[in-house]
C-alpha cells in the first residue's frame, strides 16, 4: 500500500489556521534585562501560556537611565500625593500596540513590576479584557502603598499570589481580588515517566532555617549523608538563562530522596506574621521528593496540599533532623508512597496550566485545545504515579 506524503504547506495552512483559532494574549515581559532566581518561575509560567495561547510575549527594553529612574520612582511612590506617579514609564522603551487582543496580562512577581505596563502604550484600546497577577504582596504593607494601589483598578480582573491579602484588597479597593496560587512546570519537575535514582539524600535551597542546615552539614562532613544545599544568600542573584536554571533545578530535585521547606520568607520582617506557601513546595512535591521541614499553619496550605504526608515535620533547630531520616529510612515503603503521591498530586493540581485556565475563566475565555491536552497528558503522568506502575 502506498504512503501518503503530507504537503508541508498543507500542514503549515493547518497549523495556522489552528493558531489563529487560538485566543490572542498580550503579555510584556521583563526577562530580556532582569533575571533573579526568584523571576525563573514566573517566567517559567509564562513559556507555559505560550504554548497554550496565541501569544505575543512583548521583551520590554531599559532606555537611557533606566536603572537610576526605576530606583527614583520607587522612592517616591510613597510620597506621591498626586496619585499620578504609578502611571509613569520608568525608562523603558516605549511600545506601541498594533494588533487586537483578547487579554492584556500585566504579569508581576511584586508589585514593582506593574511600573512596566506603563512602557505599552494604548493597551486599554487594543485589548479586550485585562488581567493584573501580582505574586508577591503582602497585608502588612498594603498601608503603605496607598497613593498606588488604585492603579489596579485599570484592570478588568486582579489576580494575588496570597489569599490573605485578596481578601484585605478587596476590602480596600471594592472590587473583587482572586485568590492564584504558586505552580510549577510539573512536566520538567516530574520523575516520570522514567524516575531517575535519588543520588542526593538532602536538597535545601532558598532560605533556611540554620539549626536545620548546620545538623545536615554536620552530617555531610561525617560522610553520613550527601547533602546539596545552596551556598549564596541572595535571591537577587541573576541567572544566564531562566529555562537552564530551571532545568538545572528540576533535576537536582528529582534526583533527590528529601527537599526541605520552610514557609515563605520564613525570617523576614515584611511578612508581619503572615503565613504563605512558597513555591518550593509545589516545586518539591512535583519532583516527587519527601518533603521535610514545617507546613505552614494555615488553610491555604492545607486546601493546596492535603494529602497524608506532604510534609515531614522536623524542629527549626535541627534537634531532630537526623533522627527523623534515620526513622524514615527504615519505612522504604512509606518513602516510596509518600514520594509517589506528592508527584502524582503536583501533576493533578499544581501545574501552571491549571492557573491559566483559572485565568482564562474569569476572563470569559474558553480552554484551548492545547490547554486540555497538556491536562490529559498531566493525568497520564500522574495515573502512572499515584498507581505505582
Amino acid at each position: 500500500m502506498p504512503t501518503a506524503v503530507q504537503n508541508p504547506k498543507a500542514m503549515n495552512a493547518v497549523k495556522s489556521s489552528a493558531r489563529a483559532a487560538l485566543p490572542r494574549i498580550c503579555i510584556p515581559t521583563a526577562r530580556s534585562f532582569t533575571r533573579r532566581l526568584f523571576q525563573c518561575g514566573f517566567y517559567e509560567a509564562q513559556d507555559i501560556l505560550q504554548e497554550i495561547a496565541d501569544v505575543d510575549l512583548i521583551a520590554l527594553e531599559p532606555g537611557p537611565g533606566f536603572r537610576f529612574k526605576e530606583r527614583w520612582q520607587r522612592r517616591l511612590l510613597y510620597r506621591d500625593i498626586s496619585r499620578k506617579l504609578i502611571y509613569t514609564n520608568p525608562g523603558l522603551r516605549k511600545v506601541r500596540l498594533t494588533g487586537e487582543y483578547d487579554l492584556f496580562v500585566a504579569h508581576c512577581q511584586t508589585y514593582w513590576d506593574l511600573l512596566y505596563v506603563n512602557a505599552i502604550e494604548g493597551w486599554k484600546d487594543k485589548c479586550k479584557t485585562s488581567v493584573c497577577w501580582i505574586d508577591e504582596l503582602f497585608v502588612s504593607a498594603l498601608p503603605l502603598y496607598k497613593y498606588w494601589l488604585h492603579a489596579l483598578l485599570q484592570f478588568d480582573h486582579i489576580f494575588l499570589g496570597y489569599s490573605g491579602t485578596a481578601t484585605a484588597l478587596y476590602a480596600i479597593l471594592g472590587r473583587p481580588c482572586h485568590w492564584l496560587p504558586g505552580a510549577v512546570d510539573t512536566s520538567r519537575f516530574s520523575p516520570y515517566p522514567d524516575p531517575p535514582q535519588r543520588v542526593v539524600n538532602v536538597y535545601s535551597i532558598g532560605r533556611r532555617w540554620e539549626g536545620i542546615h548546620s545538623a545536615l552539614r554536620a552530617a555531610a562532613a561525617r560522610r553520613e549523608i550527601f547533602y546539596a544545599y545552596d551556598t549564596s544568600p541572595s535571591i537577587d542573584t541573576e541567572v544566564y538563562d531562566h529555562r537552564e536554571h530551571r532545568n538545572f533545578y528540576a533535576n537536582m530535585a528529582k534526583r533527590s530522596q528529601y527537599f526541605v521547606v520552610a514557609p515563605g520568607k520564613i525570617d523576614s520582617e515584611e511578612t508581619k506574621g503572615q503565613v504563605v506557601t512558597g513555591f518550593r513546595y509545589y516545586e518539591g512535591a512535583a519532583a516527587g521528593a519527601v518533603m521535610i521541614g514545617q507546613a505552614p499553619n494555615s488553610e491555604e496550605f492545607r486546601s493546596m496540599f492535603g494529602w497524608p504526608d506532604a510534609v515531614i515535620p522536623i524542629q527549626p533547630d535541627g534537634s531532630d533532623v537526623l533522627k527523623v531520616l534515620m526513622n524514615l529510612s527504615t519505612q522504604p515503603e512509606r518513602l516510596c508512597a509518600t514520594s509517589r503521591r506528592n508527584a502524582g498530586e503536583a501533576l493533578l493540581r499544581h501545574d501552571w496550566i491549571y492557573r491559566w485556565k483559572q485565568v482564562f475563566r474569569v476572563a470569559g475565555l474558553e480552554p484551548t485545545p492545547p490547554m486540555l491536552e497538556r491536562e490529559r497528558q498531566l493525568k497520564e503522568l500522574a495515573d502512572m504515579a499515584l498507581s505505582g506502575n
